[in-house]
């Protein structure tokens, strides 16, 4: 059975960035990837996922975006990372994010073949 998120009004784009150097994290994950599910229609996030080595840290990210817009970018996004993520890595994070929205713009601009 698949999932809602997997609907046909949806796409997966992602978005992966460098964890700083010389940081316990960069020597767990020298990327971290993000994962947004995004409906085409209404142009917000329905699922989201992110690398990291606690299921806490994911989570928490994921039910950060989850229903916020990418209609006009990642700003939005990112404004609400900033404010509520308060971690090492963040920088990393906000790359990652803004490469999978930026992604699934540029495709929204394609011409379908």
């Amino acid at each position: 059975m698949s999932s809602p998120a997997a609907g046909k009004n949806t796409v997966l784009t992602a978005g992966f960035a460098q964890m700083p150097k010389g940081t316990p994290l960069h020597e767990a994950y020298a990327l971290v990837g993000c994962v947004l599910i995004i409906d085409v229609e209404q142009e917000r996030i329905v699922d989201a996922g992110f690398t990291f080595l606690m299921d806490t840290t994911s989570s928490f990210l994921a039910d950060l975006v989850r229903g916020m817009s990418v209609a006009n970018g990642a700003g939005e996004i990112q404004k609400a990372i900033q404010e509520r993520f308060l971690a090492p890595g963040q920088g990393a994070v906000l790359q990652a994010v803004r490469a999978a929205v930026d992604r699934y713009l540029e495709h929204k601009k394609t011409p379908p073949t």
